[in-house]
């Protein structure tokens, strides 16, 4: 039965696991199978057609190898270049992680100042700053890229004091414009939240696009039918990378702080297409 099939999730490293972690508090009879291009990332400084065969070549992965029933682009830069494209092209439900953390901060902002950091492609894109202005257009944005953080978390360098130093002076000049609200739109940036908040202050709100993308997931079960008849507790929970499987290993295990070993796995680049190691 379909609505027992897993939800695929999709990044370009490690980032979309604060999706994960956020799915599996609120979804708790979900299985949920994770594709980290960790071989390929960053995925921001890419042409936008890099970025979009790349997504689909998860996406193939995950609904011709582990009959999904739900994608989730649990990437920002993935979000801004294929999410339309895939919509248009697969049968199942896709979801996005921008425009939940675009409505969130525009919800949020007592003052209309909003903050983005992102990634160059993110950034490049103007998809948060258009939707924001659909909802209201009296919101003043101040994006900034910021590429050097996805680098601190996939090196798994983000509780260190050098990723504190580099984020408190990345982040000084855009304390300066007195935003009430930062988006965090990567989804390697809640794993350096806490030198973020510090760095903008504690007045500022931080909106968690990817924890926001998660009520989406949930409305779209319900709507379409799609809740689980069984239980999975996510210990069935399974992890793809196509880079380095013991850095993944060791940096999701700390970040999902499961009572369970992850069962991580290795998926192979094969011409245009990802395929299990054998």
């Amino acid at each position: 039965m379909i609505k027992n099939n897993p939800i695929g999730l999709v990044d370009s490293g490690i980032g979309g696991l604060t999706v994960v972690k956020e799915a599996q508090k609120q979804l708790p009879n979900e299985q949920l199978i994770y594709i980290g291009d960790t071989a390929r990332m960053p995925y921001g400084p890419k042409s936008e057609q890099e970025v979009i065969d790349y997504t689909f070549q998860m996406a193939n992965y995950l609904i011709n190898e582990q009959n999904i029933k739900m994608l989730v682009i649990a990437c920002n830069t993935a979000t801004a270049r294929a999410l339309s494209k895939l919509q248009q092209k697969l049968s199942i439900p896709v979801v996005g992680v921008i425009e939940p953390g675009a409505e969130a901060a525009v919800s949020a902002s007592k003052n209309n100042k909003i903050g983005l950091i992102a990634t160059q492609g993110t950034v490049s894109s103007h998809v948060y700053s258009k939707k924001m202005l659909t909802l209201n257009p009296n919101i003043e944005i101040f994006a900034q890229a910021e590429p050097d953080f996805v680098a601190l978390v996939e090196n798994n360098n983000f509780l260190s004091l050098e990723a504190h130093d580099i984020v408190m002076q990345h982040l000084s000049t855009l304390k300066m414009e007195n935003i009430d609200t930062l988006i965090l739109g990567c989804t390697h940036f809640p794993l350096l939240a806490t030198y973020i908040q510090e760095a903008v202050g504690s007045g500022v709100t931080l909106v968690d696009s990817g924890a926001k993308t998660v009520d989406v997931m949930t409305r779209y079960l319900e709507q379409m039918n799609l809740r689980s008849e069984i239980t999975y507790s996510h210990d069935n929970d399974i992890y793809n990378t196509t880079g380095d499987l013991n850095i993944f290993n060791t940096i999701a295990s700390s970040w999902l702080e499961r009572e369970h070993e992850l069962d991580v796995r290795h998926l192979n680049i094969v011409d245009n297409h990802l395929e299990d190691e054998k």
